[in-house]
């Protein structure tokens, strides 16, 4: 990122070399940023409160996150990304089963949490709307291409048209996931889920039928 005007207020390094970042460690920084996320908001969220609470070296911290929307966009990704691997996919032998699978309803207060990251997150991008992109590609991205892989695999299996605009499709979900979170400020729910999975990506996947004769 190269806009620093949210983290204004506080020192802002130039990345330095220096020791390698230990993802175990960055990990943990990252989740004590979604807790102060969810706890006080973007505007109330500095880089010092996460560092302290995260007992975070100052100058490593600094160095790795020059910016509060770099830690945020990272803890993000973090969130939504390490929830899926697509190496290792759900595999019930049907594609309804197969996305049902995917996206796990969490539980109450797990769900409530992420409502309250999201929230501080679309506050982020009112008054940083250029970096849009990248909250995309954090928040949507790693749900696509698993989406992307399940679509592909019941294609080669002659369960869905052949020809159908898969990559696009796969971003369908996701990317009203986004929208519900960040703009409606709405969980992710199965009856939401199994709606878009049976009105909108199965019709638009189901093989061609032949017409009915007269």
């Amino acid at each position: 990122m190269t806009d620093h005007t949210a983290g204004a207020s506080e020192p802002v390094a130039r990345a330095k070399p220096g020791r390698k970042p230990d993802p175990a460690r960055d990990a943990e920084i990252l989740d004590v940023a979604l807790e102060v996320l969810a706890e006080v908001g973007y505007a109330g969220m500095t880089l010092a409160a996460v560092a302290e609470r995260a007992r975070a070296g100052k100058s490593t911290f600094y160095r790795r996150w020059p910016s509060k929307e770099d830690l945020v966009l990272d803890a993000v990704a973090r969130m939504k990304g390490g929830e899926v691997d697509v190496d290792d996919l759900p595999d019930t032998g049907a594609l309804r089963t197969d996305l049902l699978a995917l996206f796990k309803p969490s539980s109450i207060a797990d769900g409530e949490r992420k409502l309250r990251v999201m929230t501080g997150l679309a506050s982020l991008l009112s008054t940083h709307p250029h970096l849009a992109k990248a909250a995309s590609s954090a928040i949507v991205d790693p749900w696509a291409a698993a989406l992307n892989r399940l679509m592909s695999r019941a294609a080669d299996r002659g369960e869905i048209r052949s020809d159908a605009a898969i990559p696009a499709l796969a971003r369908v979900v996701p990317e009203m996931a986004a929208y519900r979170a960040l703009v409606q400020r709405k969980p992710f729910e199965l009856a939401f889920l199994t709606e878009m999975i049976d009105e909108v990506l199965l019709p638009a996947l189901a093989p061609h039928q032949p017409p009915t004769p007269h």
